[in-house]
């Protein structure tokens, strides 16, 4: 038998590796972007690590609020006057975050981690956004301290929740904020949420207070709150135009810095109104002695500490209005605890409050969860509209000519 050559034209299956968004035409003929699967997997890795921060910092600022909702109120209850003080403690306890500083920055930041950043911020800008922050958060929570010392507790609450309110309209304006159905129902169940806390009464004290001093207090929390909101759609403002970072340097640069110029304000405060020349006397006189009145204190300033870094990573990660659902959140919280700690009677009415509140939480981070899944469909969108289940995708058809000698 004589030697052929015989040309046989046989399709096999080859994979062949394609980088991500290059063009390719498929089977049928089709071009498009084909994103690789690691890829994919990168996405789905960091859209879970968001959500794990996001509720990281949820729970910060609900045990940190809490707390030092609670401590605070436990400082007043038990013979402590000081508004200074009682502002002060708020914003002392910035120190503890400063080990923080030892965690070495990541080499490799991600593309969340800058946005658009051409430029740094100038010395004087820092500076600017840090003073100005800072002696608006210590106007704020010298006015709290006052709302608080002349309002019931029910009442302050209520009053607290319009913060909501102002932060969406703040953040209207200076964030493009957009409304949709589900933050507007959030918004009212959480304002009705902690507004029914005004119709239970804890003693018959509270409905005795005297005039004067229920407008100064009324005037005075309506005013913090109206600042709150506003320094929430500030820091926002910091973040994305100023700053131009999204990472935890830059949150703890931002609670550092501005807690140091808030507590120096404080400080002035403090020994301007000669407050500080009563101190000793109230801590001889503080009902449960001396060293649960330094206890107290120092808690109070820890777990405020925590919030802090609770609120500034939602702002983060999320939006200043979703930082201040979650602060409105922990309103109703507060009350139910004090049932456990302070024996408080148990009404109706605040079981009611904690579960509007839990539903308007629920809406709004639904809402959140809308978002996201619209850009990341967005995404695909771009990439050619191919889903990962097509065949095209993980292989390609390819026609080899092969020589087969016999």
């Amino acid at each position: 038998m004589g030697d052929f050559h015989h040309e046989v034209q046989l399709p096999t299956m080859v994979d062949f590796p394609v980088p991500n968004g290059a063009k390719e035409t498929d089977q049928n003929g089709q071009t498009g972007n084909f994103p690789d699967q690691p890829s994919t997997n990168i996405q789905i890795q960091k859209r879970h690590q968001r959500w794990l921060r996001i509720a990281l910092y949820a729970v910060l600022v609900l045990v940190g609020q809490s707390a030092a909702t609670l401590l605070g109120r436990q400082y007043y209850r038990e013979g402590g006057k000081s508004k200074w003080l009682g502002t002060l403690v708020q914003l002392v306890g910035f120190p503890i975050l400063l080990p923080y500083y030892c965690i070495p920055a990541s080499k490799q930041p991600s593309s969340t981690n800058i946005i658009h950043n051409h430029k740094q911020p100038s010395v004087l800008m820092l500076a600017f956004v840090y003073v100005s922050l800072g002696l608006l958060v210590a106007l704020n929570c010298y006015l709290y301290s006052v709302g608080l010392w002349y309002l019931p507790v029910s009442t302050y609450s209520l009053i607290c929740s319009s913060q909501l309110a102002f932060n969406a309209f703040f953040s209207f304006f200076l964030n493009s904020l957009k409304f949709t159905p589900y933050i507007v129902n959030s918004l009212v169940l959480l304002t009705i949420s902690s507004t029914l806390l005004v119709f239970q009464t804890s003693s018959s004290s509270e409905s005795r207070q005297d005039s004067d001093k229920y407008v100064i207090g009324f005037i005075c929390t309506l005013a913090a709150s109206a600042g709150y909101g506003l320094v929430l759609s500030l820091t926002q403002v910091a973040f994305r135009k100023v700053l131009k970072k999204e990472n935890f340097r830059t949150v703890l640069n931002m609670i550092v810095y501005q807690s140091l110029v808030a507590t120096l304000a404080t400080l002035v405060g403090l020994f301007g109104s000669e407050e500080f020349r009563g101190l000793k006397r109230e801590m001889e006189e503080y009902h449960k002695g001396k060293a649960s009145y330094v206890l107290n204190l120092s808690f109070t300033a820890i777990t405020w500490q925590v919030f802090s870094v609770g609120c500034l990573g939602l702002i983060l990660d999320v939006s200043s209005l979703f930082s201040n659902a979650i602060s409105v959140l922990g309103l109703p919280i507060v009350p139910i605890l004090a049932i456990i700690f302070f024996h408080d009677k148990m009404h109706g009415l605040k079981a009611i409050s904690l579960i509007l509140a839990l539903w308007g939480f629920l809406s709004y981070t639904y809402q959140q969860y809308l978002d996201e899944t619209k850009a990341n469909g967005g995404e695909d969108t771009k990439n050619g509209g191919f889903h990962r289940d097509s065949p095209s995708q993980e292989s390609r058809s390819k026609q080899i000519i092969m020589t087969v000698t016999e």
